[in-house]
């Protein structure tokens, strides 16, 4: 299949650029896989789909403020930098723009001194290695001095930062938000278990690699990004029993999907860490998840090729048509998809 098969129309006033102020109050598109069919809902009405068999599979990760900006000390320039991979205690992996201003050997100072870096390498795909000094914790100074990656469509300052997370993240890692997480309450969640829908968790941490666009004609030629998960023993025994039980693995976003779907590649469904550039398209064959919710993303991206894999590429084109002509809001910060 070429990139321009995923291609498609989207009015650019679609574009959410802020989060509804009820998270569960976004508009919900029901597609039946099987079908075609469409069905319109909110968010909160998902608790009438799920049952007590059922166990929903939510990625944990949470977003870094990993936006910072660095001063030279010799020239006072400034450059952007998107802290995406840490390598050591000190050692980050990084985007930096402008390129030219961030050379090997450059240094940089942050906010006044409160932070100190050293460019100790460039690799091959252009992004820079920088060597932090800091006092105290890491991740304590990053909270003073850093900034939300929000994604390049999105223009509007986000005045919340916590909004750019699920309200269940806790594993610091991620360069970009599991975005499909974002419709879920608290409260919601609760109701959901009271049900006896099982609730588990799996880690994903998101690169930078997920706004990349696809640049191959033929998508099969196009090579993914690597990204580092987690599967606890307990999310695995869960999934398990609920495969006995005959109940469906309804996984919240790409990234649970693929997570579950790069453990299940490997066998059975276990205990497991590792990286994973699995990139499902349509022909791949699911091992594992049954039903898929997912917000509505970029035309030519990685994420529309998975969703069409699982819900076949007729159904999903139709669907995205029927969302832009129905008004729903797209992207990060839109509404989104339940697909059995």
């Amino acid at each position: 299949m070429k990139k321009s098969d995923f291609f498609y129309d989207l009015p650019e006033e679609l574009i959410a650029q802020f989060p509804l102020e009820n998270r569960d109050v976004s508009r919900l598109l029901k597609l039946n896989k099987t079908t075609g069919a469409v069905e319109h809902k909110h968010f909160y009405d998902i608790i009438d789909d799920l049952c007590e068999n059922d166990c929903l599979i939510l990625n944990n990760t949470k977003v870094l403020p990993a936006r910072i900006y660095g001063e030279r000390t010799d020239t006072n320039a400034v450059v952007e930098f998107l802290l995406l991979n840490r390598l050591s205690d000190n050692k980050w992996e990084a985007l930096a723009g402008p390129g030219k201003k961030a050379k090997k050997g450059y240094t940089f100072t942050f906010s006044s001194g409160v932070m100190d870096g050293t460019i100790t390498d460039v690799l091959e795909n252009g992004n820079r290695v920088i060597e932090f000094s800091y006092e105290g914790d890491f991740y304590d100074t990053l909270e003073k001095i850093g900034q939300m990656p929000l994604p390049h469509y999105i223009k509007e300052e986000l005045s919340d930062r916590s909004r750019y997370q699920t309200v269940y993240a806790r594993e610091l890692g991620s360069a970009a938000a599991p975005t499909a997480g974002f419709h879920f309450t608290t409260e919601l969640l609760n109701k959901i278990s009271e049900k006896g829908t099982k609730i588990a968790y799996v880690t994903l941490h998101v690169g930078i690699g997920t706004f990349r666009p696809v640049k191959e004609e033929f998508i099969e030629n196009h090579k993914m990004h690597s990204e580092h998960y987690v599967m606890p023993k307990e999310t695995a025994d869960i999934i398990n029993e609920t495969k006995q039980k005959g109940g469906r693995v309804i996984c919240v976003g790409t990234t649970s999907c693929r997570t579950v779907e790069s453990v299940a590649s490997r066998g059975e469904i276990k205990q497991a860490e590792g990286n994973t550039d699995i990139f499902i398209y349509p022909g791949y064959q699911f091992k594992c998840i049954d039903a898929l919710i997912t917000n509505f993303h970029l035309p030519e991206s990685t994420l529309i090729m998975l969703v069409s894999a699982f819900a076949g590429y007729e159904n999903t084109m139709n669907a995205y048509k029927t969302a832009v002509e129905e008004r729903y809001r797209f992207f990060s910060f839109g509404d989104c998809m339940f697909i059995s």
